[in-house]
């Protein structure tokens, strides 16, 4: 097997990209279930590197055939097209999850304000009471 140039920058440039996600997901700053998708497509980048044949027939399919590597950035773009989407269902989860949570904070709030309102009501009461209680005696 004859290695050229642009499978060998594209093998290392697709294990550097493998080595650097599990590095991020062991030192806890990446999350196991986001890194599944960078992993999965630096395993499909150096398939498709190593095996030229099978990059050639979907360069085919494709309608690739001045360039086949070409290809490789096709499925390139179209992984990071799945990731962009993976970010954006977790975002406007969140953004649901962050609203909801300032809304009850909101309302709690509210209700401690209420509860702080009327516990200085009936202390206030209680005080002119003692008061009067000292005055008569």
């Amino acid at each position: 097997m004859i290695i050229d140039r642009v499978t060998l920058i594209g093998l290392i440039a697709s294990i550097g990209g493998l080595i650097f996600i599990l590095e991020l997901v062991r030192r806890g700053k990446l999350r196991e279930d986001y890194s599944l998708l960078w992993l999965a497509t630096g395993v499909v980048l150096i398939l498709l590197t190593l095996f030229r044949p099978l990059l050639d027939e979907i360069a085919r399919l494709m309608g690739i055939v001045t360039y086949p590597p070409a290809a490789l950035f096709l499925v390139a773009i179209v992984f990071m097209l799945f990731l962009l989407l993976q970010f954006s269902t977790a975002l406007t989860r969140l953004s649901r999850e962050n609203k909801k949570i300032a809304q009850e904070m909101a309302l709690l709030r509210h209700e401690l304000d209420s509860v702080k309102a009327s516990a200085g009501g009936q202390q206030a009461g209680a005080n002119q009471h003692e008061q009067q209680g000292t005055e008569v005696h």
